[in-house]
């Protein structure tokens, strides 16, 4: 078999796989097993706004030359991968959170995991190069340096990674019926697994690159990652919930958030709705976005403030679209969930402490809480607004970290991805 027709072949089972499932999801759900619909409600969401959001993304991709996820073709023709799809198929109907990993994977839309590496090169071209590197190290046809274009591969194998080892199931906590199949058990190796290659593989291209302080840099995103999943109180499953609100007087001293690698602090974060949302997205994703965009900046040969002013533009990037990911949920038809750590939500708790009961009902599983009297709350309230503005004021730091860089064309279409994530 030609590799064309390999890598047709192997595409084909992955969309084939996330297909199916998905039609299993909205048509024929497994007796016993839970199917959430939200994720049909917010496809449809993301459908209304997807021209702008997909024109902001082709027109950048032109800029630095052509697609850069790793999806593309190396991580599509490996041996590796090409098992993963093979193996995925049995998992259709089984509603493993695995299934929804891959099919993000693949499909476009505003939580598309593979535009991070493009937000790295458009940085890295925005930014410019030292005169002083070497001709050998420039892709002068894209703008940027090969060794920045394996630094964003790098950022979304981590991302991606982390992503797929954060859809294991506890099954210290699953009760499995008689005579019914554990597909969640064979789904987990394959998540395991498949994010572990994916995270040996990121460790090995940053090896490749040969540069210490480079690796510590992208070892402290890694560390932040982890951290993220320690963050506040679990239930059994490893879903996120948030902490009871603090009446201003009881919370810590806040502390800064001036160190790039150092851990970020905690103190004044607990209780605090707006502090522990800030956190809680830092570490799990703004951290991992503002290193790759301050450690491409730096194999570019620039200055360290200008290192600094690319992790900034990462976080607050990352923040800007976390509080648009959590407004979706409220702006369309009742999902039949929604994030339980997201800032509406939060904001909602803050005013009024007496619903953080609905909240301890689900210390077992999220699956209990009433988020039909959640979600009333949140649009009675001002959760929303204070969340758009929250959104607004993120969007607005990034422009401002781009007027570090000079006029030219990755510096407009960064701007138009900003624009384009806003309502």
């Amino acid at each position: 078999m030609s590799l064309s027709r390999l890598r047709c072949a192997i595409r084909y089972d992955l969309v084939k796989v996330c297909q199916s499932s998905a039609l299993v999801a909205k048509f024929g759900p497994c007796i016993g097993r839970e199917v959430s619909t939200s994720s049909t409600r917010c496809a449809v969401a993301q459908q209304n706004t997807k021209p702008d959001w997909n024109r902001a993304v082709s027109e950048a991709e032109k800029i630095v030359g052509y697609p850069t996820s790793f999806l593309s073709l190396r991580w599509v023709l490996s041996d590796e991968i090409a098992n993963v799809a093979l193996h995925l198929r049995k998992l259709v109907g089984s509603n493993h959170p695995l299934l929804k990993t891959a099919k993000n994977l693949l499909y476009n839309g505003k939580n598309n995991m593979q535009a991070w590496g493009l937000i790295v090169l458009l940085v890295s071209k925005a930014a410019g190069h030292s005169p002083e590197i070497p001709d050998m190290e420039q892709d002068k046809a894209a703008g940027v340096l090969h060794s920045q274009r394996a630094l964003a591969e790098v950022a979304e194998m981590i991302r991606t990674s982390h992503l797929v080892h954060k859809g294991l199931v506890n099954m210290n906590v699953r009760q499995v019926l008689a005579g019914e199949p554990d597909d969640m058990l064979f789904g987990n190796k394959i998540a395991l697994l498949s994010g572990d290659y994916l995270l040996a593989n990121s460790c090995t291209e940053l090896a490749n690159l040969r540069n210490q302080e480079l690796v510590e840099l992208m070892s402290s995103a890694v560390r932040d990652l982890v951290e993220a999943e320690f963050l506040g109180d679990r239930d059994q499953q490893n879903n996120p919930l948030p902490s009871r609100p603090l009446p201003e007087e009881q919370r810590e001293a806040v502390s800064e958030w001036d160190c790039i690698l150092s851990p970020l602090p905690m103190s004044g974060v607990e209780g605090c709705a707006r502090r522990e949302w800030a956190a809680r997205h830092v570490l799990a994703a703004g951290a991992l976005l503002g290193k790759s965009c301050s450690a491409a900046l730096k194999l570019a040969g620039h200055k360290p403030a200008l290192q600094t002013q690319g992790y900034l533009f990462g976080c607050h990037l990352a923040l800007a679209w976390q509080a648009f990911l959590d407004l979706e949920a409220f702006t369309g038809p009742e999902p039949s969930s929604f994030s339980l750590v997201g800032a509406p939500l939060a904001f909602t708790l803050e005013a009024r402490p007496e619903l953080y009961s609905y909240i301890e009902a689900g210390k077992k599983s999220v699956h209990d809480v009433d988020y039909h009297a959640l979600y009333e709350a949140v649009l009675a309230g001002d959760g929303i607004a204070r969340t758009q503005a929250l959104q607004r004021e993120h969007s607005g730091r990034a422009r401002e970290v781009l007027d570090c860089f000079p006029y030219c064309d990755a510096r407009t279409a960064l701007a138009n991805i900003i624009v384009a994530m806003n309502p």
